[in-house]
């Protein structure tokens, strides 16, 4: 497992986004309205949509080309839908304001 710093949170505004690329593996890193951070692969399991171009609504993005609605907590595709992306987790340094990203090399060794 890596541990790849990523940015700052005052980066990134509330119920946006940002992609991070990490060789071949593009992620889409969300801050919710909470102020709590979430990653998933940004490709919707169904066509292929960017989600880090999908309305963010709670703890869930909405895909923008047919509108799926992906849980940003457990990746998974909501009913009547279904699939699932994979989801990254995301730790936050309050002190710093440095948001880290945990990979497995697996995914690393893949991109």
């Amino acid at each position: 497992m890596k541990r790849i710093a990523i940015g700052s949170i005052s980066e990134i505004g509330e119920r946006r986004s940002r992609t991070i690329r990490i060789g071949e593996l593009e992620i889409a890193l969300f801050k919710l309205s909470d102020g709590t951070f979430r990653a998933v692969e940004n490709r919707c399991p169904h066509k292929g949509g960017k989600l880090s171009e999908g309305i963010v609504c709670d703890h869930h993005v909405f895909c923008p080309l047919h509108d799926w609605k992906i849980n940003l907590t457990d990746g998974l595709v909501q009913a009547p839908d279904e699939g699932c992306v994979t989801t990254f987790e995301v730790e936050v340094d309050e002190v710093s304001g440095t948001i880290w990203l945990h990979v497995d090399d697996e995914h690393i060794l893949v991109s």
